[in-house]
């Protein structure tokens, strides 16, 4: 089966193509929607440019799709690029990290119905502690750009995920209520290296901007290491 990956950089989406990957699916397109506003309902906002150098460590093409980030509108967008990726490229399916979003899955769900492909979130509804540690057994290094939630203080911002960032959020989760999995909008997180990417990604300069209660880390310099 051909399909398309919609692909932010974060952890859910890299993690749902690997998933994919070893199924055995050929993985046609990576599509990353750029929203040009940070108050997208749908779409991840921060490091969205830097997924170029993942796509590239994936060996796999990118289309960008530009959105407003105006909430429905933005479907819209999404909906005319799916459209034409779709004519172009004979998928039959689009492949998405959603977790437990209702408001996202439901909406790809009808895109996709619309435009005559299937829809595959292969991380949907999957125990969120579980499926963070699995993401972190497997090698994918994750990194968090941005964070709006009680509990996550700037402090976070540039955290790589461990078993011990693990142990915290759970107990945030008990305390506050927190999505383990950043479902909510928590949080959100770009992936530096994984097992399907051939190289890592290295930060070599960021810049933390926190405000009240939230905040991103703006990735200033990124470079894919690759192996010689």
């Amino acid at each position: 089966m051909k399909v398309a990956a919609l692909f932010s950089g974060g952890k859910d989406s890299a993690f749902a193509l690997w998933c994919t990957q070893m199924q055995g699916w050929d993985i046609e397109t990576l599509v990353t929607v750029l929203p040009e506003s940070d108050e997208s309902w749908m779409f991840h906002y921060p490091a969205i440019k830097w997924t170029r150098l993942q796509a590239q460590a994936l060996g796999i093409q990118q289309v960008m799709i530009s959105t407003k980030g105006i909430k429905e509108k933005e479907l819209e967008d999404l909906t005319a690029g799916l459209e034409k990726i779709a004519r172009s490229s004979g998928i039959d399916a689009i492949v998405s990290g959603a977790v437990a979003s209702e408001y996202q899955k439901t909406r790809l769900d009808n895109i996709c119905e619309k435009i005559g492909l299937r829809s595959f979130a292969p991380l949907w509804h999957k125990n969120q502690q579980q499926l963070v540690r699995e993401q972190i057994d497997s090698g994918f290094e994750i990194i968090v750009t941005a964070c709006n939630a009680l509990g996550l203080d700037v402090k976070w911002l540039g955290r790589r995920l461990g078993q011990s960032e693990l142990a915290e959020l759970v107990a945030l989760n008990k305390r506050y209520g927190l999505s383990i999995a950043f479902e909510g909008g928590e949080a959100e997180t770009f992936v530096t290296a994984a097992p399907l990417f051939k190289g890592r990604l290295t930060i070599s300069r960021s810049t933390s901007h926190w405000e009240g209660e939230s905040g991103y880390l703006e990735l200033e310099e990124v470079r894919l290491e690759t192996p010689n």
